[in-house]
């Protein structure tokens, strides 16, 4: 069995079709859309709605973590929009997003959700060999994996995050699996801490809790595109940030 696996994906569907290659299933773990490109930022759904200019202006704040004035920059912007919703304008370009991304996903897949995806949006879009998990299991090539989706609540209030408990729950619900599948990383700072950007993004103590407790083969997520690690070791688990497929195209690659 050769499961190819990615996650960040943030707009690339040129490249999907080609990371499904060869594979006998593809995973994606989430963070299908591009609000906003760090590496350019004429390039996602804010510069679309708003010009790179206000988009470059937007990155400075949120890169020097002054939240407040990006949201209230934001907020301005959208009261030129016809009907002053920033919301509305968003969803109206994120729905353009999945179609395009949804179209290039290959099957058979299985996917989870990213903390800046909108799982209500997904359905309209899925082909017949879509499916999404988000506190569930499947069987892959006789092995147990499980999937949960999202982020938690953070300063950055992207569409789709958490509190603990109920990620916490998803994760129960999970079980004991060979591969666990999540988006975000456990609570181990060396996952977490972005080099790039300079700061540390938030994982799951549950999750980590899980793995010590579950012992699972594998742990695989996303999230952090430029971690200080990309694998650790707990236990018997090999934790492994799969990459950033927006910047790199390309699927991390696991065989039984």
């Amino acid at each position: 069995m050769r499961i190819h696996v990615v996650s960040d994906v943030h707009g690339r569907a040129d490249a999907l079709p080609a990371a499904a290659r060869g594979a006998d299933v593809l995973v994606c773990l989430g963070d299908l859309l591009l609000f906003m490109d760090y590496a350019d930022h004429r390039r996602g759904i804010f510069a679309d709605l708003f010009g790179a200019d206000q988009a470059r202006t937007l990155l400075a704040l949120r890169r020097a973590q002054r939240f407040d004035e990006a949201r209230a920059l934001s907020a301005r912007l959208a009261s030129g929009l016809p009907g002053g919703s920033v919301r509305a304008a968003i969803e109206a370009a994120a729905a353009r997003q999945y179609a395009d991304l949804f179209a290039a996903l290959p099957e058979p897949a299985y996917l989870t959700y990213g903390n800046v995806d909108i799982p209500r949006m997904w359905a309209d879009h899925l082909k017949p060999g879509h499916q999404v998990l988000d506190g569930a299991r499947a069987e892959l090539g006789g092995r147990a994996f499980g999937f949960v989706g999202g982020g938690l609540i953070s300063r950055y209030r992207t569409p789709n995050e958490i509190d603990e408990d109920a990620y916490a729950g998803k994760i129960e619900a999970v079980g004991a699996v060979d591969v666990l599948c999540t988006h975000i990383p456990p609570a181990v700072p060396e996952l977490l801490y972005d080099t790039a950007a300079r700061r540390m993004e938030r994982g799951s103590d549950a999750l980590l809790a899980a793995i010590r407790r579950t012992r699972p083969r594998y742990a695989l997520f996303g999230h952090v595109h430029q971690p200080l690690a990309r694998r650790v070791r707990i236990g018997a688990t090999e934790c492994v940030n799969v990459g950033h497929f927006r910047a790199t195209g390309l699927p991390f690659v696991l065989r039984w």
